[in-house]
């Protein structure tokens, strides 16, 4: 495919990245840091202004299958996406926006408007560090199937039924899985013979009714008393973040360096107890007992901020800490120094871009543990070489497993005996190298 990418920062340079394997790229970028940057890649940068419409005619867009709008402006983003579409009417056309005046979910559709689908990384990692506050010991949630399947990622600790025991001996509810095992920085595709031990960070994957029941059967719920829960920082990320956990009962408190933006959002959830302060100031934190928290959630548009605020509410005593880092990179380095879960929200976006250029029916794709592994919801088609054959008939990828077959509304955790059937929901965990030949069997 041909891509037009206008904004080469960090969400775009990563998008390039990970289209430019497989596909013609250009990136149009004004920042001579970024475009020196995007030099690296096996991409064409246009060192220019791609609100141009003249510049985005020189770009190909006229000829382009793909225009990915990511500079930090929404207006800009819309904008560009409406003068690709004036250019070519069969260009399709991603924007990324922030504001909560312009999107309520995470991927939304405004094709009369020009364009064909609106991200939000805000809303996404807001929604992903909601699931993962819902569970103490999770480090990733996520859905497939349109809320049949959920995927957790959790922590094994001396408290949990699974703790010491075989998998075939783990007694998981029906319907699930465990799909992958990270231990150390090995990842294992585990087997019945396989011993759980404490500190693993194991993947389950399964029918979403079965999750509470998992969560009492291995102990990973929250227990009693309502939980206690701080928010560093009350930008767009904290806004979403507020909206997800009000939701719920939970005792929030946020705290911002801005004034009026305090002012905001004490206005917006009168429920929620808003300070005006420092989340990297000790003094106040003490004074004001603020990490007396179960958990502390550091979500500020600076990654210095949010790792001191995150290492701080560690070193108090406060049982989970999550924080966003913008840098994709820095996610496992804050984990290494004591981080419990650290976020970043681009690679959603790469994510829900690279279904546009993809030729199967790939609905969702959730990276666990960075990049190391995948989930991927895919619909098979008729035609396809997985079609009406058994499981244990088909060559599949050694680094792939099926998780779960979803026919209707029924979800199963298939055998090799079972069959996948056009219009199935097929989820997929898959090593990043497998991808391209799970592509390959379900086209």
């Amino acid at each position: 495919m041909r891509v037009v990418i206008v904004g080469g920062g960090e969400a775009g340079y990563h998008v390039a990245k990970s289209l430019s394997e497989k596909n013609d790229v250009v990136v149009i970028e004004k920042r001579s840091d970024a475009c020196e940057r995007l030099g690296m890649l096996d991409v064409q940068v246009m060192h220019r202004n791609g609100a141009d419409i003249r510049v985005l005619k020189e770009a190909g867009v006229r000829k382009a299958d793909l225009v990915v709008a990511m500079t930090g402006v929404d207006e800009i983003n819309i904008l560009v996406c409406m003068g690709a579409k004036l250019i070519s009417k069969g260009v399709k056309t991603i924007a990324r926006v922030s504001n909560p005046d312009y999107i309520d979910k995470p991927v939304d559709h405004r094709e009369e408007l020009g364009m064909d689908a609106l991200i939000c990384p805000e809303l996404s990692l807001a929604r992903e560090i909601a699931q993962v506050v819902s569970i103490p010991s999770a480090l990733d949630v996520g859905d497939f199937v349109d809320g049949k399947v959920k995927m957790m990622e959790f922590v094994v600790k001396e408290d949990h039924e699974i703790a010491g025991k075989r998998l075939r001996d783990a007694d998981l509810p029906d319907n699930c899985i465990i799909t992958g095992i990270f231990r150390g920085r090995k990842l294992l595709i585990p087997h019945g013979d396989d011993v759980v031990q404490l500190g693993d960070r194991v993947v389950l994957v399964g029918r979403s009714e079965m999750i509470d029941v998992l969560q009492a059967s291995v102990g990973l719920g929250w227990r009693g008393r309502e939980q206690k829960i701080l928010i560093v920082g009350g930008g767009d990320v904290g806004f979403y973040l507020l909206k997800e956990l009000t939701k719920a009962s939970y005792d929030i408190t946020i705290m911002d360096r801005n004034k009026d933006r305090c002012a905001m959002l004490a206005e917006c959830f009168p429920g929620v107890l808003v300070i005006h302060g420092d989340g990297t100031d000790l003094q106040l934190l003490e004074e004001e007992d603020l990490l007396k928290k179960d958990v502390v959630v550091s979500v500020t548009d600076r990654d210095e901020t949010n790792l001191l605020s995150s290492l701080l509410a560690k070193e108090l005593g406060v049982g989970k800490v999550i924080s966003r880092t913008e840098h994709t990179e820095y996610a496992p380095l804050f984990e290494m120094v004591g981080v419990d879960v650290a976020i970043n929200p681009i690679l959603a976006t790469v994510n829900e871009v690279m279904k546009f250029t993809m030729q199967v029916g790939i609905s969702s794709i959730i990276n666990l543990e960075g990049e190391k592994a995948n989930l991927i919801e895919i619909t098979a088609r008729k035609g396809s070489k997985v079609i009406d054959k058994p499981l244990e008939d088909i060559r599949f990828p050694k680094d792939a497993i099926v998780c779960v077959i979803v026919k209707g509304s029924r979800v199963i955790v298939p055998s090799g005996k079972d069959t996948i059937e056009a219009g199935d929901k097929v989820v997929i965990f898959s090593l990043p190298g497998a991808v391209g030949a799970v592509e390959k069997l379900f086209k």
